[in-house]
C-alpha cells in the first residue's frame, strides 16, 4: 500500500487504476486479492483486459477466475526474485529511468541465458 499526502493510506488497486491508460495492449492481468474491487476490474474491461484476481474472502457472492493460469502468476514473483539478486537492481542505483530499464534489460537477458 502507498502513503497519500496527508498520511492515509491508499490501496494498491486505486494506484494500478490510475497506471491502466499507461499498459501495453494485453489479454489477460493477473493480480492477488488486494486487486479485487469492482471498479478496477470495470476499468480493466473498458480496456479489454480480462481481469484474472480471486475475490476477497469477506465477499458476499464468490468471483470467478481462471485458477490454472492464477496458479501460474508464480513464475513472475520467481523472475522478480531473480532480478533482485542483482545488487543495482534491488537498491536501484540508477536513478535514471532508461538506465535503470537498461540494467533490468540486462540481468534479464543473462538469467535467461544462464
Amino acid at each position: 500500500m502507498l502513503a497519500s499526502p496527508a498520511g492515509q493510506r491508499v490501496s494498491d488497486y486505486i494506484e494500478a487504476r490510475a497506471l491502466l491508460s499507461s499498459l501495453p495492449n494485453v489479454d489477460w492481468l493477473l493480480g492477488d486479492r488486494g486487486y479485487d474491487a469492482d471498479l478496477f476490474k470495470e476499468a480493466l474491461e473498458n480496456k479489454g483486459i480480462r481481469a484474472c484476481i480471486p475475490g476477497r474472502k469477506q465477499r458476499k457472492t464468490p468471483v470467478k477466475y481462471d485458477k490454472r493460469r492464477y496458479k501460474r502468476r508464480n513464475r513472475i514473483k520467481i523472475m522478480f526474485g531473480r532480478l533482485k539478486d542483482w545488487r543495482r537492481v534491488a537498491t536501484r542505483y540508477d536513478r535514471c529511468p532508461k538506465v535503470f530499464l537498461s540494467a533490468i534489460a540486462l540481468a534479464a537477458t543473462v538469467i535467461y541465458w544462464l
